[in-house]
């Protein structure tokens, strides 16, 4: 699959920086599955210098937990 903007991605890109009491979230991109299901394309709005890149299911805020 292309990753144009009139593609809904298939996952959302978070980095999350952890601390004692619970993690931060910030969304850095997005993901597309490749059309033989064998691979994503990655785009990425921001490179984190700490943390860990989480990639979620497309879905609402809601259901982010680390």
């Amino acid at each position: 699959m292309e990753n144009n903007p009139t593609n809904k991605p298939s996952y959302i890109a978070y980095v999350v920086q952890e601390d004692e009491a619970n993690g931060s979230w910030t969304k850095i991109g997005a993901a597309w599955m490749h059309s033989d299901g064998k691979g994503l394309s990655i785009m990425l709005d921001a490179l984190p210098l700490s943390g860990r890149v989480v990639l979620r299911e497309h879905g609402e805020p809601s259901d982010i937990h680390a």
